[in-house]
């Protein structure tokens, strides 16, 4: 598999193309679209997806985004640091 990470992205684009020259089966995320535009996060997320669903990898992410619920297969909440089904505090809930 080429390097699909553009370099233009910066920080990320250099760890992403570092961290997939094994061909990883699990991919861990921590807020991989922080400090990003709209437009460079969307690039970052499609980019994770087509791994996901092209080379069977998994994508394990924590973030703050709400925007990536859309394209999750799974999402998992946590609040007060317990697994909730969904947030309490309705500001934290993102209906797209």
């Amino acid at each position: 598999m080429g390097l699909p990470f553009p370099f233009y992205l910066g920080e990320f684009g250099i760890k992403g193309a570092r961290a997939l020259a094994g061909s990883p089966k699990l991919i861990l995320a921590d807020e991989p679209t922080a400090a990003l535009d709209s437009q460079r996060g969307h690039t970052i997320m499609e980019l994770l997806r087509k791994l996901a669903k092209e080379e069977g990898c998994t994508v394990l992410m924590v973030t703050h985004d709400p925007r990536i619920m859309d394209i999750a297969d799974r999402v998992v909440y946590e609040e007060d640091g317990l697994i909730t089904p969904k947030p309490t505090n309705p500001s934290f809930v993102y209906e797209p």
